[in-house]
């Protein structure tokens, strides 16, 4: 798992050669940290309350009483998922209520990374889930299940790149030595 940088010149204060152009404050690296993740947030929560509409939605349409059992469990599945998927993008908003000027502002961005990286996963689950659904729908079962493990796939690659990307963690290289 990742982690959230918490200080010292690794996270681009003074003297962090990876990131010269940087001075901040330990506390305003919270600041922009937690704006950053809320806007995050914001971007994630729109789709996902959109696909949760759509899939509370979706119960009231005639067809919905000829779902084959497979698919009436991927659709309940998926009402369930989106619903706690939600409601996790909610809770940095009440875990900042909460901790709200008790300066604990590298707690909540550390704990607020880590349920935006669930509602990300959630968000990925939710899509793969419906791909396997529509397609079920529309083609059946094998070609459903190739969809849902293309998207899961895709995801994966994505992660694996980012993390590429962004080359080792050195929080973590220099707590273990490495």
């Amino acid at each position: 798992m990742s982690e959230v940088p918490t200080g010292g010149a690794l996270d681009g204060e003074a003297g962090d050669a990876s990131n010269p152009g940087r001075h901040e404050t330990a506390p305003e690296r919270f600041d922009r940290n937690w704006a950053e993740l809320l806007q995050e947030i914001r971007v994630s929560q729109m789709g996902t309350q959109i696909m949760t509409g759509f899939l509370l939605a979706a119960a009231f349409q005639d067809r919905i009483a000829d779902l084959t059992d497979f698919q009436r469990t991927v659709y309940l599945s998926l009402v369930l998922l989106g619903v706690t998927t939600t409601a996790l993008g909610l809770a940095p908003v009440a875990l900042h209520r909460t901790l709200f000027r008790r300066r604990m502002k590298e707690q909540t961005v550390a704990l607020g990374h880590t349920i935006l990286r669930v509602v990300l996963a959630g968000v990925v689950l939710m899509l793969a889930g419906t791909a396997v659904l529509i397609f079920d729908l529309v083609l059946g079962t094998i070609p459903a299940v190739a969809a849902g493990a293309t998207v899961l796939v895709a995801a994966a690659v994505f992660v694996v790149m980012t993390h590429r990307l962004a080359g080792p963690n050195p929080r973590r290289s220099a707590r273990t030595g490495t």
